[in-house]
């Protein structure tokens, strides 16, 4: 493809056709010379002449020196010639005719090489000026053509020197030798540009490099660096824009920042790895060296300014003509301008989450509700709710279990926190094991469980599968995505099924009560009270350790840190790890002691279901009037009943043996995971109680 073709398939405006249909518009006469042209007939005629040798030396110079004088600025002469290498877009080579005198052969070689840079930087100049090579080469070939005009200039003066007869060649060389390299190091920039078909940053990047190598020549350096300048300067009007407004205005997807406007904020509320606040705008490869150590603030300068766009609140970064970023150089100032702006966006955006959308009050009523810090409302919905929850999953009413939860909500303390009508119930399809066995970010726990791990139990009722939900609104969605809200109720549910539990195990701890007095020591009964009171220590040392030793401290470092955050992402960051961190400290990330724990919470729900049964209909049975000690007469040959003590030996000592390898596995592992410390002495203690 020629570098001068029209551009007419792209997005880009297309260059008009009479900008390639007229060459003497363009310079390029001189290269695309026609046989019907004037210049054409002149060169046939040319050729016709006598052969410069037959003039003497004099004469010969002054031709000469007309000749270099036309080849200066890429026009033929009649014994200079002209010629485009073959397979080369940007080679040219230059001959003369053999009879000229040697020593002027070799002063006219010389000048060929400035010549020939002129023809190159000519031709970089009209193509690069095309709208599809992007701002940054159109910033470059403007530097370039005004370079050129001062290079015609001189060429123009030398002319007339020529004309009143005071140039001689050694004379044109004399005055051609300063701009030798300048223009043969322009020269190289370009064809290594054209070849590579550089853009944007890389033109940049390219013209700085070369410049850094000519340190030796300061006046070339110099040149470049002015280069350089001139050709970023529409490079940092992107910048600046992005960086003081937080929008991209990059016509020809030169920045190197990207926008992917693909990932929309919902989707920070509905997609468990919602990619927004990481891809949304992301950073490109060619990301120019001067900018290369502060590239990530300026993404993240422009995406908070970006935020606060989006939630209506326009805000710009104060720009004084100080802080304008038009150049780049040695003194760094551009860094302090970006640095400012980052500051400035930064602190805005933070006050803005935590005044205006009240970031502490939100995460405090997720706390209060999934973290069951506010414990009223949570009795009072699990009494009023009991039937519904026992049900199987199927024959749950999701609708009156919002109804039962929104009258719970507004008779108890709850309804004081304007937050409350945020909060939802919602019934999930699985187990709390294999939900956790789907996360993504549990790969390094999924080759621990195996299959069988992963069954479902037989009949899935809604205390195993209740959860609630917590809707959040941009811009909180941010902090509190669908990812943050689905670990919160990982570990609701967990506790939930424990509060559950501790309810089951108290009702049976109700009834034995109720049978105390009927003084049963030593029979099965009074065993199977022992049993039940180590149950609820376990449940309830479980309990204190997940709140107080686990939630409630991690809540408090936390908040402290989110106190002193200085950005939105130091927020971000500080919640996933307190969320993490609470994770694990629950033992939802550790697969092998979860499933200890739901076995022995199953065990106590069998113990209490069953126990509670069989002692209740016992009591449920009207002794005759005559005879006071009947009830406790009936209850001592059930309790001494050889199935009804078996049946308490084996909850007995399946509890026992659960409890003690669940022991012993946080005593051995409590090395690597030091917080299991706490809890491997309650549990200790605990059966040791036994």
């Amino acid at each position: 493809m020629s570098a001068m073709e029209i551009n007419s398939s792209g997005s880009c405006p297309s260059t008009p056709r009479w900008n390639s249909e007229r060459p003497f518009l363009t310079g390029r006469f001189h290269q695309e010379t026609k046989t019907t042209s004037r210049f054409a007939a002149e060169t046939r005629d040319s050729q016709t002449e006598d052969a410069i040798g037959c003039h003497n030396v004099a004469v010969q110079e002054l031709v000469v020196i007309d000749d270099l004088l036309s080849a200066m600025v890429g026009i033929q002469g009649r014994y200079i010639s002209i010629r485009r290498l073959r397979g080369k877009e940007d080679g040219f080579s230059f001959q003369v005719d053999a009879s000229m005198d040697l020593a002027l052969q070799e002063l006219a070689h010389r000048v060929f090489p400035l010549c020939e840079s002129f023809m190159l930087i000519s031709q970089f100049v009209e193509s690069r000026s095309q709208f599809k090579n992007g701002l940054v080469n159109h910033a470059f070939a403007a530097a370039l053509r005004a370079l050129l005009l001062d290079y015609q200039a001189m060429v123009a003066q030398l002319e007339h020197q020529f004309r009143l007869r005071r140039l001689s060649l050694q004379g044109l060389w004399y005055y051609c030798q300063p701009m030798m390299g300048s223009m043969k190091a322009l020269s190289t920039v370009i064809q290594k540009a054209s070849v590579n078909s550089f853009a944007g940053s890389a033109v940049l990047n390219l013209v700085q490099s070369q410049a850094k190598a000519m340190a030796g020549d300061t006046a070339v350096r110099s040149l470049l660096e002015k280069m350089a300048e001139c050709a970023s300067n529409a490079y940092l009007g992107i910048l600046e824009k992005w960086v003081y407004e937080g929008v991209i205005d990059d016509p020809y997807s030169e920045f190197f920042i990207a926008e992917n406007k693909s990932l929309q904020k919902e989707s920070l509320t509905q997609d468990y790895d919602a990619k927004y606040w990481r891809q949304r705008y992301c950073l490109k490869d060619g990301i120019p060296s001067f900018l290369a150590n502060i590239a990530g603030t300026i993404l993240i300068t422009g995406k908070y300014l970006n935020v606060m766009r989006e939630c209506g609140h326009h805000v710009q970064v104060p720009v004084s003509e100080n802080s304008k970023l038009m150049s780049f150089g040695s003194n760094h100032r551009y860094i302090e301008c970006i640095k400012s702006a980052y500051d400035f966006a930064s602190s805005e955006l933070l006050n803005l989450i935590k005044e205006k959308y009240d970031l502490m009050g939100k995460l405090r009523s997720i706390k209060h509700y999934l973290l069951l810090d506010q414990g009223d409302f949570l009795v009072h919905f699990m009494d009023i709710a009991r039937d519904e929850l026992m049900k199987k999953l199927d024959d749950i009413s999701v609708e009156k279990l919002q109804s039962l939860l929104d009258l719970a909500l507004r008779t108890t303390a709850a309804a004081a926190d304007p937050c409350h009508e945020d909060l939802t119930c919602c019934v999930e399809t699985s187990s709390l094991l294999r939900r956790l066995g789907t996360l993504k970010d549990r790969e390094k726990t999924r080759n621990v469980l195996d299959d069988n791990d992963l069954e479902e139990p037989v009949s899935l009722t809604g205390l195993e599968t209740f959860s609630l939900n917590y809707k959040v609104r941009w811009p909180l969605s941010i902090v509190i995505s669908k990812k943050a809200v689905t670990k919160y109720q990982l570990i609701f549910r967990f506790l939930f099924h424990c509060k559950h539990v501790e309810r089951q195990l108290c009702g049976a701890w109700q009834v034995h009560q109720g049978v105390r007095a009927l003084n049963m020591h030593g029979s099965a009964i009074g065993r199977s009270s022992l049993l039940c009171r180590s149950m609820l220590k376990f449940i309830n040392s479980l309990l204190h350790y997940l709140t107080f030793e686990v939630l409630e401290p991690n809540w408090h470092v936390m908040h402290n840190r989110l106190q002193t955050a200085k950005s939105i992402d130091e927020v971000i960051q500080h919640h996933d790890f307190f969320l993490d961190k609470c994770l694990r400290g629950c033992l939802l990330l550790l697969p092998e002691f979860l499933k200890k724990l739901e076995r022995l919470k199953s065990l106590c729900l069998q113990y209490a279901s069953a126990t509670q049964w069989l002692i209740s209909s016992l009591l449920s049975e009207k002794p005759k009037p005559s005879k006071s000690r009947g009830r406790c007469q009936a209850l001592s040959i059930s309790s001494s009943n050889p199935n009804f003590t078996d049946a308490i030996l084996k909850f007995e000592w399946e509890f026992n043996a659960d409890l003690q390898s669940l022991a012993s596995i946080l005593s051995s592992s409590s090395q690597a995971e030091p917080y299991l410390t706490h809890l491997a002495q309650w549990i200790l203690g605990t059966g040791n109680g036994q």
